[in-house]
């Protein structure tokens, strides 16, 4: 006979002594289970007792929770303490598919750790065992005595059923809400879910919520507000959560009443709650509690003792939390439907639609979305006219930055970043992300694209999730996606960190100096041959995707010049965090785009009014000067003056076509080769510049000098990088292509000048009478054109 959990397995232990495992109590069966672990074991010398194996790497266990346990108990015998550290999540169904189980001494955050590096790894393999695939044994600290006292111990708890009574022992954290029959009082004055009792059919807790109460867990919290609401007459959810900014387990949640915000015609924005916050000693406390209602109670619910295992299932995860992700409704025990979780707090939604209305009514290009998902808002999407417009010129780039992901966000603000011409960040849209699966950021593309006339970008720069990259290959088939670098070098350190200081060197020289696709695989394999990496999951996963984030790569597509070793500034810098009250979220957003829009306006002044000095008598210096904005001349000044360091020589000639190899002056190592074709003339050069930053390099510009042209044609001064570029219309769209963004691009310009127009006239009656009699000479031409 036996049992299964989802983590644990459970073998029954029969026995006709007087302590038997089996008793029969009248109808009720008692059945005690213990975990069964795999932990091998060795005798220790001269001792009597059993030692518990030494971790090692291909160590196999049949769940994570065994795999703790194990070094747990690995780490009593040697004298410290575990904690559970950073997990790994699949992105295709959400399991978590790594774990780190640390020494408790690791990080900084309080006073008491020291950094210490030891720790084991497990991951999870498709056959569903865990695999230690790392294991370091060397701690930083002294040990400690190998105190008894300090295993893990397995708690136990009596569940009640109908007809039967089954005690199990196992580890807590892996939870189902359960119904606890043990009414003893607990030592510590800490609510426990035993403190739980039965009332003849009903269940009572023996005590109110009320500021200050603790909890062994945040589960047995649920369980607390779950049975106070049945017996006062309500339901409830699982509300917001917070994270940690350091190493992301939750560290605040909210249990709220089923009624809280009006994303459903049933719910009236009731404000009864209970928040819990994580203490240093790993308990929790009820921190804000409301108990007013804005609605009738109904009268106490039927509770029968199976009730609550019919509401709600939930899984607790070890790094100190419940999962969302994870939360299923059970229907008369055999219905299971899975929920998406909703990191957007009901109440942000009412704020954000009025904020939407009345923007609206002062901006006809406004726009904004709301994802629905079973008759419940999502994820929101927004953009104004003026970010819609200059989408239509520096939409060519984008970058979604969902940098709250690092650290504890009140909300999961997300934007998307042009460069404009300038190089200045412009706002392409704005987003709160209901929960980051592979469908909420699918339908944020796809809304996005909608807002912006369904032109899709060059390139994208976004994090490397797989979830991510499916909604990018499904919405935005031709676009290169390039990773997030906070992101990427994250992780990348991470793996880095467990290897030698000569492997990282010749890492970085693999990747930052290789030029063509063959040197790469060439040095690749021989590096991971050296250093016998070659069954590296890290290593094999991350070269699959290197058109994604190694330079190579990545400089034959137009990226706007962003460097590879640089993060994108957040366009809201840090006035977004954990401490934003929703009441100044729209205010301090506006203000943020306002100083951003301002500093546009100072570089378009700067612009059109300042001069940059020449630095030579070349006239396609003069011409750039004309043409550039401010800072796009400046990079062209410095890859002119730079070019005049280096030689070409002509290696190659075949009919119209010329390749020269451009070397700078003293230095046989940095060179490249340009080929000049028969047109305008065609330039190509190895280096890439042009096609990465959309402007010459010094090698080109070198070649220009030998063909003594004396000035860049037309094709090569791209129209984004002009100081009439948030004017004029592209000249690929003039030429040619899709007549519907053609049609767009027109009307944003025109909307634009419009609204400046409009601006300007409204100042005073008497510019307002000007603005009138030029607008009504500007209508009458317009309609005899017709």
């Amino acid at each position: 006979m036996g049992m299964e959990s989802s983590s644990t397995h459970f073998t029954i232990m029969r026995s006709s002594d007087t302590d038997s495992k089996i008793e029969d109590s009248g109808n009720n069966l008692v059945l005690k289970a213990y975990p069964m672990l795999p932990l091998k074991t060795v005798n220790a010398e001269d001792e009597g007792e059993s030692r518990v194996l030494e971790p090692y790497v291909g160590l196999e266990f049949d769940s994570a929770d065994v795999a703790r346990d194990f070094y747990s108990l690995y780490a009593t015998r040697m004298g410290f303490r575990v904690r559970t550290g950073q997990l790994y999540r699949s992105r295709t169904d959400g399991s978590v598919s790594s774990r780190r189980f640390v020494c408790s001494k690791e990080g900084f955050q309080i006073s008491s750790r020291t950094g210490c590096p030891a720790l084991i790894r497990v991951q999870r393999r498709d056959s569903g065992k865990w695999v230690v695939d790392l294991f370091l044994k060397d701690h930083n600290h002294g040990l400690g005595s190998t105190d008894e006292n300090h295993s893990p111990i397995l708690q136990k708890k009596t569940l009640t059923h109908t007809n039967s009574v089954v005690e199990l022992s196992h580890r807590p954290k892996i939870k189902s809400i359960e119904e606890i029959e043990d009414v003893r009082p607990c030592p510590s004055g800490i609510i426990s879910a035993k403190r739980f009792k039965w009332d003849g059919d009903e269940m009572q807790p023996e005590v109110e919520p009320s500021a200050g109460l603790e909890f062994n867990s945040a589960n047995e919290a649920y369980q607390f507000y779950h049975v106070y609401a049945e017996n006062t007459g309500f339901r409830i959810r699982i509300g917001q959560l917070f994270r940690s900014k350091l190493d992301g387990s939750i560290t605040s949640r909210r249990f709220v009443c089923s009624k809280e915000g009006f994303q459903h015609p049933s719910r009236v924005g009731c404000g009864a709650f209970m928040r819990i916050k994580r203490q240093d000693s790993g308990r929790w406390v009820v921190d804000r509690l409301d108990k007013n209602h804005n609605h009738e109670l109904e009268s106490q619910l039927e509770v029968k003792k199976t009730n609550l295992f019919s509401s709600k299932k939930f899984i607790e995860e070890e790094i100190g939390g419940l999962e969302n992700e994870d939360i299923v409704d059970i229907n008369n025990g055999n219905h299971v439907k899975r929920r998406r979780e909703n990191h957007i707090g009901s109440d942000w939604y009412r704020l954000l639609f009025d904020y939407f209305q009345t923007k609206q009514a002062e901006d006809t290009g406004f726009f904004y979305a709301v994802e629905v998902d079973n008759g419940s808002c999502m994820s929101i999407f927004w953009a104004d006219g003026r970010s819609r417009f200059s989408c239509c010129q520096f939409g060519d780039v984008i970058i979604l930055d969902t940098s709250y992901r690092k650290g504890i966000y009140l909300v999961p603000f997300a934007t998307f970043i042009g460069i404009n011409h300038h190089k200045q960040p412009v706002l392409l849209g704005c987003a709160l992300i209901a929960d980051e699966s592979e469908k909420s950021f699918t339908w944020l593309f796809q809304t996005w694209l909608r807002a912006m006339s369904g032109r899709c970008p060059l390139s994208i720069i976004a994090d490397q999730d797989d979830v991510i990259q499916q909604a990018i290959m499904q919405v935005f088939p031709g676009t290169h996606h390039r990773f997030s670098l906070w992101q990427f070098k994250a992780k990348e350190s991470e793996h880095l960190r467990l290897m030698n200081t000569s492997f990282k060197y010749e890492y970085e020289k693999c990747i930052y100096e290789c030029q063509t696709a063959d040197e790469f695989d060439t040095a690749w394999n021989a590096l991971l041959s050296r250093y016998g990496l070659k069954d590296n999951g890290w290593l094999k996963a991350m070269y699959a995707k290197r058109k994604s984030w190694v330079p190579l790569y990545l400089r034959a597509t137009f990226f706007a010049g962003i460097p590879f070793n640089e993060s994108i500034e957040s366009f809201f810098g840090t006035r977004f965090n954990a401490q934003t009250p929703l009441k100044e979220f729209v205010s301090q957003y506006e203000r943020g785009l306002e100083r951003r829009r301002e500093e546009e306006r100072k570089e378009d002044f700067n612009s059109f009014n300042l001069q940059a000095f020449l630095q030579t008598k070349e006239p396609l210096e003069e011409q750039c000067r004309r043409i550039y904005t401010l800072n796009i001349f400046r990079i062209f000044q410095k890859e002119l003056l730079q070019s005049y360091s280096y030689l070409g020589f002509k290696i190659y000639e075949e009919g119209a076509t010329i390749r020269y190899l451009v070397r700078k002056c003293g230095n046989d190592n940095e060179k490249c080769v340009v080929t000049v074709g028969p047109s305008n003339p065609k330039v190509i050069c190895s280096c890439q510049m042009f096609e990465f930053e959309g402007v010459l390099c010094r090698h080109v510009l070198r070649v220009f000098q030998i063909l003594d042209l004396k000035e860049v044609p037309p094709c090569y001064i791209l129209q984004r990088w002009t100081r009439n570029a948030e004017y004029g219309i592209p000249c690929d769209s003039e030429s040619g292509g899709n007549p519907q963004e053609l049609k767009a691009l027109m009307v944003w310009s025109l909307r634009e000048a419009a609204c400046q127009y409009i601006e300007a006239g409204a100042t005073s009656l008497e510019k307002h009478r000007l603005a009138y009699e030029i607008m009504r000479e500007g209508g009458r031409k317009l309609c005899w054109q017709r």
